[in-house]
């Protein structure tokens, strides 16, 4: 069966969703029509997942539709915003049905959920890639910005670290031994990682900078760093890392996961101690679950890593598109 780009967004892209008051024009004209809310901010982010680099060749697509989706509302978590319209585009190098098939009936799954509507996109023929563009509104003109750590503030980070790189080991280590319980737990947290949505507008109330890690915590607390001209103290034994890794992999291998490879999606974040209170109220409600893995020093640029109270060296980068 022969489709062309129109038909293709007829058939897998135009499907019906509740209609968002904001929106005046989406799917079928030449631009989308959006109207800003009174006193919101809006914010925009772009990502691209490449075939080989960002997900394996043969990925189910359900999974890659998710991913999709969210690590780009990862990133507007991070910024405290509230998700409401993305744009989609994909690359591919030939027609599937069935791909296409599975692919947008669990995009529009995970849209539906998050409440989410497509607002436009293209198609493309080469290799595949999807590149999404999502759109998000901050409340009020308080902003999460990177640039606003300050000295003493405590540094957290939300749910687990090391999960997702452990699922992604065991998707190519087929015959490492381990519980198929855990195997399944693990390489779920790498395929469905959960963008931190209502924990970003959370924070946003009380916190000062916020990242979401992608690329390790060494590399996007770094970010943070480089852009406040500030340092950090980090204790390794105050990671969260899961009993998960722990009782099933080497201390040395929790850690570097924990610390370089990314993919987690989790929330890091820095709070001044003055609006400690805040964050422990929020803990109280369960609006957010974080552990305070060390603080901002303006004493020195960089990482002091220590555990037990000893220093350690790690030599190792965060992850890299170009290495």
């Amino acid at each position: 069966m022969k489709y062309n780009e129109f038909e293709i967004i007829s058939n897998f892209f135009n499907k019906f969703q509740k209609k968002e008051k904001n929106l005046i024009k989406g799917i079928g004209d030449d631009c989308a029509l959006v109207k800003m809310p009174k006193n919101s901010i809006l914010a925009i982010s772009t990502d691209t997942l490449v075939e080989g680099t960002h997900f394996f060749k043969n990925i189910d697509p359900k999974h890659l539709a998710y991913k999709t989706i969210a690590v780009n509302l990862s990133d507007l978590a991070a910024m405290g915003a509230l998700p409401k319209w993305v744009i989609l585009s994909i690359t591919m190098p030939k027609l599937n049905f069935q791909w296409l098939k599975r692919f947008s009936d669990n995009f529009f799954k995970v849209l539906n959920q998050y409440q989410v509507t497509l607002i436009g996109g293209d198609t493309n023929r080469g290799s595949l890639s999807i590149t999404l563009s999502t759109y998000g509104l901050i409340k009020g003109k308080k902003t999460l910005l990177r640039e606003h750590a300050k000295e003493g503030d405590l540094i957290y980070i939300t749910g687990s670290l090391g999960e997702s790189a452990a699922g992604f080991f065991l998707l190519q280590k087929k015959n490492y031994i381990i519980n198929i319980k855990t195997r399944n737990f693990l390489i779920h947290k790498h395929l469905h990682p959960t963008p931190r949505v209502a924990e970003g507008i959370t924070i946003k109330n009380f916190a000062n900078s916020a990242i979401d890690i992608s690329d390790g915590l060494i590399s996007d607390l770094g970010h943070i760093l480089e852009s406040s001209q500030c340092g950090a103290n980090i204790e390794l034994n105050q990671l969260p890392i899961s009993k998960k890794l722990i009782n099933n992999f080497t201390q040395n291998n929790c850690f570097n996961w924990a610390l370089h490879f990314g993919e987690d999606y989790e929330l890091c974040f820095t709070v001044a101690k003055k609006n400690i209170k805040q964050l422990k109220l929020a803990i109280k409600k369960s609006l957010i679950k974080c552990k305070h893995i060390g603080y901002i020093t303006t004493k020195q640029k960089g990482f002091n890593l220590t555990k037990n109270n000893k220093k350690i060296d790690f030599k190792k980068i965060g992850f890299n598109h170009f290495n």
